[in-house]
């Protein structure tokens, strides 16, 4: 059998290393690319994952917010309504006992028409709070001007309301509605039972992100040293606990408080 040439036999030898050699590099590609495919799927499934653990987040904090929120009615209510059937229950027994001594009084009774009107009052600005379709920035202030409205109507003192907004569907949410309508109830009564004023002025703005409030009075004014009683630590907790700033400025002039509170 006639051998091949020396030349032939390298050339089989080179065509057959270069084979495996394209072989070889199949191969590495292909493991490459499995593994780039493995690397990208346990990416995705961690950002899968990282997406399901942000939405669990949201529905956990979503639901601890729900159960703050009904923790807040429930002491609402204990307070508010609790107060109010025990004063009810007082001047009923009071009137239980003037009935029976012929000696009805009518002070007692205006007392209690007071009280119930307190406790319809309370329920109406829980539920209004409670209610979402109230959420709007104008639904917000024309409850509020309706409010102190009918508040100053049984003074003397001359009430001017504005309220300005850069975006009318700006969102007000339950729990700020809430707190600036309370800090607006205890400045008002402040203003009625403490400054001897003639004249307040109360504004509501909303600019960009934040709703400003601002409450202007032409009383007397008062001392640091007696402002204690005027539920000013209240009113500045509040603002504070929802991430707001809260000033105050008084002198012989009057009585200026401002509230910046982020929506």
């Amino acid at each position: 059998m006639k051998k091949l040439p020396y030349e032939i036999k390298l050339t089989y030898i080179i065509v057959i290393i270069v084979m495996i050699l394209f072989l070889i590099f199949i191969v590495f590609i292909i493991l490459i690319y499995n593994r780039k495919q493995l690397l990208y799927i346990k990416e995705k499934q961690l950002k899968d994952s990282e997406y399901e653990n942000q939405l669990l987040q949201k529905e956990l904090e979503k639901q601890k917010s729900l159960e703050n929120e009904r923790l807040r009615i429930s002491h609402d209510m204990h307070d508010e309504i609790g107060a109010g059937i025990s004063a009810i229950k007082l001047q009923s027994e009071i009137l239980k006992l003037q009935i029976n001594n012929d000696k009805i009084n009518t002070i007692e009774i205006d007392e209690l028409i007071r009280i119930s009107n307190d406790m319809n009052n309370s329920m109406r600005e829980m539920l209004w709070s409670l209610n979402g379709t109230n959420d709007s920035f104008p639904d917000f202030s024309d409850y509020c001007r309706n409010y102190v409205e009918n508040y100053f109507s049984k003074t003397n003192i001359q009430l001017t309301f504005s309220s300005v907004s850069e975006n009318k569907d700006a969102i007000v949410k339950t729990e700020l509605r809430r707190n600036l309508l309370l800090i607006i109830k205890e400045a008002s009564h402040n203003i009625i039972k403490h400054s001897s004023a003639s004249e307040v002025s109360i504004s509501i703005f909303q600019q960009s992100n934040l709703l400003k409030l601002e409450i202007k009075d032409n009383g007397s004014g008062f001392e640091k040293t007696d402002s204690k009683g005027y539920g000013l630590t209240t009113m500045q907790s509040r603002t504070e606990n929802m991430g707001g700033d809260f000033s105050i400025i008084s002198d012989s002039s009057g009585t200026k408080i401002n509230v910046s509170i982020s929506l």
